[in-house]
């Protein structure tokens, strides 16, 4: 009766912790675009090393747009090494949390096009 009872504890906090990390990974809060200079891209941390980005979105750079990448997302990687300090458009989607292994922001960019800047320079 005590081996039933706590396999079913165990089984059902596992079940939990992955019903968890399901939502967290496959539910969404918000999807959309942002477009501007992408200013900075990184690859940093010291126990988990994540993606990091910024695009400025003002002239003066004082309104930042920061994201994340996911490690799996090389064609996503590789183009925005290219752009830096080009005009992007980038498709992102935003999770309610996020871990220490996925990013620094709960902002996850999918997609990556360079863009006409719409300031003359």
């Amino acid at each position: 009766m005590l081996r039933k009872i706590i396999f079913i504890t165990i089984t059902t906090i596992i079940l939990g912790i992955a019903l968890y990390f399901t939502f967290l990974y496959y539910f969404t809060y918000s999807e959309g675009d942002r477009t501007g200079d992408l200013i900075k891209f990184s690859h940093k941390g010291y126990i988990f090393k994540t993606y990091e980005g910024e695009i400025s979105k003002g002239i003066v750079g004082v309104q930042l747009f920061k994201f994340s990448v996911l490690d799996s997302d090389k064609k996503v990687i590789e183009a925005l090494n290219k752009a830096q300090g080009k005009y992007v458009k980038v498709h992102y989607i935003e999770r309610i949390k996020t871990f220490p292994w996925w990013g620094d922001t709960t902002y996850f960019v999918t997609q990556v096009q360079e863009e006409k800047s719409p300031i003359i320079r």
